[in-house]
């Protein structure tokens, strides 16, 4: 009989694990950025955030940057960030020249989609020239007993752009500047009022300046102020009027040096009686005045019959 013999053969089974891949991804969102409009001479920052959003360390080994009116913070390579770490990147715009501009920010790294680009754009436009007017530009208070005061109105007006006003102040303790809380804002093509106070603290003639300090490119903008101290009597003109609608609630009271005009508002809110006294005027000096009455509306009539009054020279 034939044996037979039995041979086993062993199969080796292989289990395949998974393989595992190692990436670096240098990661931005977002990858660009619009400064829009920016005043020559003016700058504006941005700030980009970097990630790598990888599972192995990066290694940022290059950058590069094109665009003269853009900045971009100062990086020391080579620089390696592990997964999940991120860095900052500022970009600054500061146009020099009006017009649409563009930039951009390069790195270099080990990241398999290397280079990695940051764009930047914006547009330079012409600076406005903020200016602060003061009307009048001199305020005379006249004759003043020493120890009284006197008070006059100016104006206070921006042009070409928003003016803020931190502080003011004059050069003589004499001037005193009434009527603002500060800081105050003055929008382009409006005014707001502000009245200076004189007190006379000794006899003679006082003068100064009372400035206001702001954002204007004539900061600080100055009136010229001036006051004469009489240790007399000083002189005063009294006016009284009737009421001409019956319906005022108030009245303004205005003076010039001219007959006819140009007139000046000399009180420093609407007036409820039908008399003023004005105190601030000056020896010598003829004036014409008139007045006004407002309604509850805030609807100012037209001027009265015009008045003299003439100063005598003491």
């Amino acid at each position: 009989m034939r044996s037979f013999r039995l041979v086993a053969i062993a199969l080796l089974f292989f289990w395949l694990a998974p393989l595992s891949a190692s990436a670096q991804n240098l990661h931005c969102n977002p990858c660009g950025h619009a400064f829009g409009k920016i005043q020559i001479g003016s700058s504006s920052s941005y700030t980009f955030t970097l990630s790598n959003s990888g599972n192995t360390t990066l290694r940022i080994f290059s950058k590069s940057q094109r665009g003269s009116a853009f900045a971009f913070s100062r990086l020391t390579l080579p620089i390696r960030l592990k997964p999940g770490a991120s860095f900052q990147l500022i970009a600054t715009f500061t146009p020099t020249a009006k017009g649409f501009d563009t930039g951009s920010f390069t790195l270099k790294s080990n990241d398999p989609t290397s280079p990695l680009t940051l764009n930047v754009r914006g547009t330079g436009i012409s600076p406005s020239v903020a200016q602060l007017t003061v009307n009048p530009s001199s305020l005379n208070f006249g004759s003043v007993m020493v120890g009284s005061s006197a008070s006059l109105q100016a104006t206070l007006a921006a042009s070409g752009a928003a003016i803020t006003i931190s502080s003011d102040g004059s050069t003589s303790s004499e001037f005193t500047i009434m009527g603002l809380t500060l800081p105050v804002t003055i929008q382009t093509g409006k005014s707001i009022a502000v009245t200076v106070q004189f007190i006379a603290n000794a006899a003679g003639i006082a003068s100064g300046t009372a400035g206001f300090t702001s954002n204007a490119a004539n900061s600080p903008t100055v009136a010229q102020v001036a006051g004469t101290g009489i240790a007399g009597a000083a002189h005063s003109v009294a006016l009284s009027w009737n009421s001409g609608s019956g319906s005022a609630v108030g009245y303004n009271i205005y003076r010039g040096t001219v007959k006819a005009g140009p007139f000046q508002t000399i009180n420093s809110g609407l007036d409820s009686s039908t008399n003023y006294t004005d105190y601030t005027v000056v020896s010598g000096t003829t004036y014409y005045y008139v007045t006004t009455e407002v309604n509850a509306q805030g609807q100012e009539s037209g001027y009265s019959n015009e008045v003299q009054a003439v100063i005598p020279t003491p």
